[in-house]
């Protein structure tokens, strides 16, 4: 008798309802997923809120092996009942960009290329598990795993993919390193991230920005390390940066806000000359009367920063695996499989401006 799973299925804008999808036959290079928790990203309340057909959202997968093929267990070398941590893309592994390390740029994983992608992946899709927000995950003959310790808590084990872009952006993209003055603006679930990967790699001052509405995100970062906050609702940015670093200012700033144009702008003026400033949100509109001289004046080095490498991901499993930081304060909500719309929402902001990492575990 073939096996089901019960799933969260996006089957309009905002609406999910739970529904059986039965799970495929395990062939020698395939395998099955029982997941454990699966935290929400901007990216699946994006999806959510605009959703062009139906699917299971969820990208930020932990869980146990259930089932997987002999070729698929050497290949990724795991076993039965091993604990991992997925990663969201299904590259190709063939095309230049998988061939020298960039698999994340595939366009085999993009889907706004008709790619495949764990938690943006259309259920008319063979065979339909996808998406995290679901009992069982289907694991596709390229899809990308970490192994991650049992001793782990669920709600930090699901924090991976969010740290692992912290250390692609920050160590890795930034080079940041002892002595390093870091601006991180928008203190998200990004942003914290960033923080923790810059003092976890030595960085001297890391200050975190955010607005009136993130006071209880603001204190979150000193918790986790931060040295200093600053509200840009009634603060100078670049007067602050200027008084704590006595004139230095920024050696690298990255903005990793949700919208609008304006930290953009103060991201370039907080940092020193010859600094690096990293764009990592996308903000869908145009820039009006945007000095460009202050790149060429400043001589700043600006770059684009978009997902995460197996390096950066292993680096955040190694972290959290440390237990060296309270990553657990980072959880505000944990919903079960029923309650995805919930939280979703809660997500999305909808119920409590407050939230932090938002999660769901498909077993409660």
């Amino acid at each position: 008798m073939s096996r089901a799973a019960l799933a969260a299925v996006a089957t309009e804008t905002k609406n999910t309802e739970i529904r059986k999808v039965s799970l495929p036959e395990v062939e020698s290079d395939t395998g099955i997923l029982k997941i454990e928790i699966v935290g929400v990203c901007g990216t699946d309340v994006a999806y959510y809120e605009n959703l062009k057909a139906p699917m299971i959202l969820g990208h930020h997968v932990v869980g146990y092996i259930d089932e997987v093929g002999e070729l698929a267990s050497k290949r990724w070398g795991v076993k039965q009942g091993d604990r991992v941590v997925m990663e969201e893309y299904i590259p190709c592994g063939q095309c230049e960009m998988c061939r020298t390390g960039y698999y994340r740029l595939c366009s085999n994983t993009n889907p706004r290329e008709n790619g495949i992608r764990y938690g943006a992946t259309p259920i008319a899709v063979e065979p339909s598990l996808y998406g995290g927000f679901s009992q069982y995950l289907y694991l596709h003959p390229n899809a990308v795993l970490h192994k991650i310790p049992s001793h782990v808590p669920a709600i930090e084990a699901a924090l991976a993919l969010p740290l692992s872009n912290g250390f692609e952006w920050m160590r890795i993209v930034g080079g940041v390193g002892p002595g390093s003055v870091v601006v991180i603006q928008g203190p998200g679930q990004q942003g914290l991230a960033c923080a923790l990967a810059a003092k976890a790699s030595g960085a001297e001052t890391v200050i975190m920005t955010g607005r009136n509405s993130s006071s209880e995100r603001l204190k979150l970062a000193l918790e986790l390390g931060a040295d200093c906050t600053v509200n840009v609702s009634s603060e100078n940015l670049v007067d602050r940066v200027s008084e704590i670093t006595n004139g230095k200012m920024a050696d690298l700033v990255i903005d990793v806000t949700s919208g609008g144009t304006d930290p953009v702008v103060s991201s370039l003026e907080a940092a020193k000359t010859g600094g690096t400033v990293l764009l990592g949100a996308a903000k869908y509109k145009h820039f009006n009367d945007f000095d460009l001289d202050i790149i060429y004046n400043k001589t700043l080095t600006v770059k684009g920063v978009r997902g995460h490498s197996y390096k950066s991901v292993q680096m955040a499993v190694d972290f959290i695996a440390s237990g060296k930081f309270p990553l657990a304060k980072m959880n505000s909500h944990n919903f079960k499989l029923s309650d995805t719309d919930l939280a979703l929402r809660t997500a999305a902001g909808e119920t409590d401006p407050s939230r932090l990492l938002v999660t769901v575990s498909p077993w409660l």
